[in-house]
């Protein structure tokens, strides 16, 4: 299945990620051909109408059962509609969706990731939902997550266009043994907490704390450690605002942490998956993850899962943590957008957002799905420890979605602007520049790339 979140374990989660990233990176020229397409509606073909296309993302077979029968009850309560569900490997997904953008054939509801579902809301590809969703529709979603699905559309004006379904937020899974030997109890709640608690892990234990990976096409983490730090990434036009004080004492952390030999040096060259290895190998303090992530510990390393346990992630002073969201959205060449948004709203409602997040061991963006979700888990009696640290963590990564959004905007071109970023911040921690010197390049090279990229939008 997709997996949401930008930290996994193992090469086939990273090459879903670098796929999605390629996606985004060149859906700003291919996608046009979406926008002109939805200009010219062919007419209805015969019985066209009455099938729905639903496109999901490496879900078969292992979640056949939960979706066919997801569909079997939505066409017997909309008699005279079915459903067509395709499942789309990872692998192929770039090729299927734009052979059918040029062919007239894309879906009536695809599965799809904020960000890539921003790129084709802004060139005109996805229906803006308002027109067919029933009032009162976003009541029944976590209020934060509902928001992930808006997005600005080719006159730059935010609207909805995805429904939200499958949640991963992001915890931290620590090594007591490291924990005690640095002198603490817990891992750090705050980033203000992290310069003093990496020094004592350094210094009392020779390892490292964290690893927050600076190579630019990885992980977002580093990313969204900025916004936690009170950074405004874009303003008005999406010109950048990150060149603030705020962003000025961002950078400074992150280039002192560096500079000061409390981050591996390979933060710089390597990805999210050198901080698992470090990690795995007792290397490193404590790793930020999904839930989940504790079952490959305990598998991989048992020595090290046995010494870990699970903790609140670290956010900023305003308590904001990290989720990743998978939606759902309706192209603008349907022909049956309320029955697909029907279907979708169906699809994403409380009961079947709570079984599948069951099977899948995901979080669901459904308030109702949440609040069973969280009261079967309470109920479980796991057998073994290892179990039961499960448990903790997935009632732990529960508890996080009260305070957690997706930190960075959905903007077309912000893989553009996370590469902008974290080449300046690794010529600041490598010594080559000031970090106040890196935020303004930074600022300078993004500015550059909006002028033509984002020319003629209006203000947000």
């Amino acid at each position: 299945m997709a997996d949401p979140i930008n930290a996994s374990p193992t090469p086939k989660p990273l090459r879903r990620r670098l796929l999605l990233r390629r996606l985004a990176a060149t859906a700003a020229g291919v996608i046009a051909a979406v926008g002109i397409g939805a200009c010219r509606h062919p007419g209805p073909q015969p019985g066209a109408a009455r099938t729905i296309q639903f496109w999901t993302l490496d879900l078969a077979p292992k979640f056949n059962t939960n979706i066919q029968g997801v569909i079997a009850a939505w066409e017997q309560q909309n008699p005279g509609y079915r459903v067509v569900w395709t499942d789309i490997p990872w692998g192929s997904v770039e090729r299927k969706l734009l052979a059918a953008v040029f062919a007239r054939t894309a879906p009536d509801v695809v599965n799809l990731n904020p960000l890539f579902a921003a790129n084709l809301a802004s060139k005109g590809g996805l229906l803006p939902l308002d027109g067919v969703l029933p009032a009162g529709a976003p009541q029944g979603y976590l209020p934060l997550i509902w928001q992930a699905g808006r997005s600005a559309g080719p006159d730059g004006q935010p609207e909805q266009f995805a429904i939200p379904w499958y949640l991963t937020a992001r915890i931290t899974l620590a090594n007591t043994g490291l924990l005690q030997q640095a002198g603490y109890s817990a891992p750090p709640r705050t980033w203000a907490e992290v310069p003093a608690y990496a020094e004592a892990v350094r210094r009392r234990t020779g390892r490292y704390a964290l690893f927050v990976t600076v190579v630019p096409d990885d992980s977002a983490e580093l990313l969204e450690s900025l916004v936690q730090m009170g950074v405004t990434l874009l303003g008005p036009q999406q010109r950048a605002a990150f060149n603030s004080p705020a962003g000025r004492r961002a950078f400074a952390f992150w280039t002192d942490l560096y500079r000061r030999g409390l981050l591996p040096r390979e933060v710089v060259s390597q990805g999210y998956r050198r901080a698992i290895e470090l990690y795995q190998s007792g290397e490193l303090a404590q790793v930020g993850s999904g839930a989940e992530f504790l079952r490959s510990i305990q598998t991989n390393a048992p020595q090290i899962a046995a010494a870990t346990r699970p903790y609140p992630p670290i956010t900023g002073a305003g308590g904001d943590a990290n989720v990743a969201v998978m939606t759902l959205a309706i192209p603008r060449q349907s022909q049956v957008a309320e029955q697909a948004a029907n279907f979708a709203l169906f699809l994403t409602n409380a009961a079947n957002q709570q079984r599948f997040a069951e099977q899948a061991r995901v979080l669901p963006s459904s308030s109702g799905a949440l609040q069973q979700l969280r009261r079967n888990l309470e109920a479980e009696q796991p057998a073994t420890q290892p179990e039961a640290l499960v448990q903790q963590a997935r009632l732990l990564s529960a508890d996080t979605l009260a305070q957690a959004r997706v930190l960075v905007p959905a903007s077309p071109g912000v893989k553009r602007l996370q590469a902008i970023i974290y080449t300046q911040l690794q010529r600041a921690m490598l010594g080559q520049i000031s970090s106040d010197a890196a935020l303004a390049e930074a600022e300078r090279q993004w500015n550059a790339y909006a002028v033509g990229r984002f020319a003629g939008q209006a203000s947000r």
